[in-house]
């Protein structure tokens, strides 16, 4: 099984390659210095810089940071948690760290989180997204299908090691002396937007929430 990112003829999918504007939302205007962890090629940094932000990315995807340099400020090449396990302060302090669909990605995302919080300024803010398991497809493919699987992209993207519901937020921001200040969720029962069964997904609450987007903030 491929465990890379998939990439077809040298474009990344668009999971991994898009603005984020739902991410970017949750950005405060007055940060300046932004740190996007898990930058990818550098579309949502491109448009948070359109947005007047300055943009340092993280990447640990050799090709993926050449392509995101073209669109950011500045350009970090490593493993995020190797970063964090040597304390790298990337020259900061920033005003706001990202993490749009990375933690899940990682084997110790709550060390991550930790760290990334450190490198922000006094009245910073962290942006994060993950995936939520409790949704709809889980009952069906898990529980009643009794099979686990295994995507390309999506909540069950098969390079995923971690999965996280409602309850888990609170228990990432452990340690970071933020606290969960807002929270938006993506509702769909399908990956395709214009699925007509999407528009009853608002309805189910958790089940039918396929994504989870908040700010985090020092109270």
């Amino acid at each position: 099984m491929e465990l890379g990112p998939p990439v077809y003829d040298g474009v990344v999918h668009a999971a991994y390659a898009n603005d984020r504007d739902d991410v970017a939302a949750l950005v405060l205007p007055g940060a300046t210095a932004v740190l996007d962890i898990g930058c990818s090629v550098g579309m949502l940094g491109q448009a948070l810089r359109r947005r007047g932000h300055t943009v340092t990315g993280v990447e640990s995807n050799v090709d993926f940071a050449e392509q995101a340099r073209a669109r950011l400020d500045r350009v970090i090449t490593g493993d995020v948690e190797e970063l964090a396990r040597a304390g790298a302060a990337l020259d900061g302090p920033y005003d706001c760290v990202v993490m749009a669909d990375v933690l899940e990605h990682l084997r110790d995302p709550w060390t991550v989180t930790r760290w990334s919080s450190g490198l922000l300024r006094d009245g910073g803010s962290m942006v994060i997204s993950v995936p939520n398991v409790r949704h709809l497809r889980l009952v069906r493919q898990v529980l009643l299908g009794a099979r686990w699987p295994y995507d390309e992209v999506g909540i069950f993207d098969r390079t995923h090691l971690r999965w996280f519901g409602r309850q888990n937020l609170d228990g990432l921001l452990e340690g970071t002396g933020l606290a969960l200040t807002e929270l938006r969720r993506t509702y769909a029962l399908r990956a395709n937007p214009a699925a007509h069964s999407n528009r009853w997904a608002r309805l189910l609450g958790d089940f039918g929430t396929l994504q989870f987007v908040f700010r985090a903030e020092r109270p």
